[in-house]
């Protein structure tokens, strides 16, 4: 820790703080511990859970449980239907399928008339 030197725009980091190691409470430190001890015991009982080579039932896992509920149910979303993404999603996956149709069509339409006007110059002669 004598080594390190702060940055002048960003706050010193949490696990560099004297005051996380040195100004804890024997409370907190001993409910730090029974957090710690009981996250091992829940460990240790899925760990013997799942290495047993004679279970028959299937393995509980909460976490996993957890996940899969806000992956399905889409708790937290990312994306919510507003009238701003609306707009912003049909000006960005619409318009620009209709402006491509509109652009290809009347050039095709204007190479048409030139054809059967005569007056088109091929730009690549298939045959000499």
């Amino acid at each position: 820790m004598a080594d390190y030197k702060e940055a002048p725009l960003a706050t010193r980091p949490k696990t560099l703080d004297p005051a996380e190691y040195f100004n804890l409470s024997h409370d907190y430190r001993r409910a730090e511990e029974d957090r710690a001890a009981l996250r091992a015991r829940l460990k240790r009982q899925y760990m013997v859970q799942l290495n047993n080579p004679h279970r028959k039932e299937l393995i509980e896992d909460p976490a996993l449980t957890r996940w899969t509920y806000a992956r399905t149910n889409n708790i937290y979303p990312n994306f919510r239907p507003t009238p701003k993404t609306s707009l912003l999603g049909g000006l960005f996956g619409v318009v620009p399928l209709f402006v491509l149709y509109f652009v290809f069509k009347t050039d095709r339409d204007k190479r048409e008339a030139k054809i059967k006007a005569g007056t088109f110059e091929r730009p690549y002669k298939l045959s000499s």
